[in-house]
């Protein structure tokens, strides 16, 4: 038999408590801390605490649009699998169309990305939301283009978590930059991806609970 630690409880608690032990975690605020250390949690990379950038309301604010029954939008369908929807608030949904056929059809029209091209489809629907990003800078882009514009609802706040290479630390400079009324957690640079993002949403629904 191999030595290793079996149970999921123990692997959480053990986690969590290694992770309160850094020096960087001790100095976020209190009430993001807990999302702090899901997001370490979830990408073992505990230097990630210092390309965090967040909004002084953004825990108030998102809990406080899920207790008044908002609902979570994706940008990809494995961000919305991955969420822990036992924390979440009693009727709150999680949408992701990236598959939708209208929304491909709309991203061939307008020589788009389908993870864009869906934020237009949402539209007003986005007022008061929570939106969740994992994946694609062009999400994000999209979203503050229309919120520009006036083409859209605007998010009460947004997890803006976009990986890679092209537009993905852009993106996000530009949120910080201006967040367009929204509160706001992201994550600087080009690293990123659904797990990150799923652990956000978590620990802003739950804290640290499992």
């Amino acid at each position: 038999m191999i030595d290793y630690v079996r149970a999921p409880e123990a692997i959480y608690e053990r986690s969590f408590a290694e992770i309160s032990r850094i020096d960087a975690l001790a100095a976020l605020p209190e009430d993001i801390r807990p999302v702090a250390t899901r997001i370490v949690h979830a990408c073992g990379m505990p230097d990630v605490l210092d390309d965090l950038r967040f909004s002084d309301d953004m825990v108030e604010r998102t809990r406080a649009a899920l207790d008044a029954g908002a609902d979570i939008y994706c940008d990809v369908e494995t961000l919305r699998h991955g969420v822990m929807r036992h924390l979440l608030p009693d009727g709150c949904a999680l949408h992701c169309r990236i598959s939708a056929p209208d929304v491909a059809a709309h991203a061939r029209q307008h020589k788009m990305t389908r993870a864009g091209a869906q934020v237009d489809l949402w539209g007003d629907r986005l007022e008061g939301q929570v939106m969740a990003i994992g994946n694609a800078p062009t999400t994000l882009f999209r979203l503050m283009e229309l919120i520009d514009r006036g083409a859209v609802g605007r998010p009460a706040a947004v997890i803006a978590f976009p990986v890679g290479f092209v537009g993905a630390a852009e993106s996000k400079d530009e949120l910080v930059r201006d967040p367009r009324g929204m509160a706001y957690l992201t994550l600087c640079g080009k690293r990123g991806g659904t797990a990150m993002a799923q652990a956000a949403v978590n620990g802003l629904a739950g804290g640290l609970a499992t």
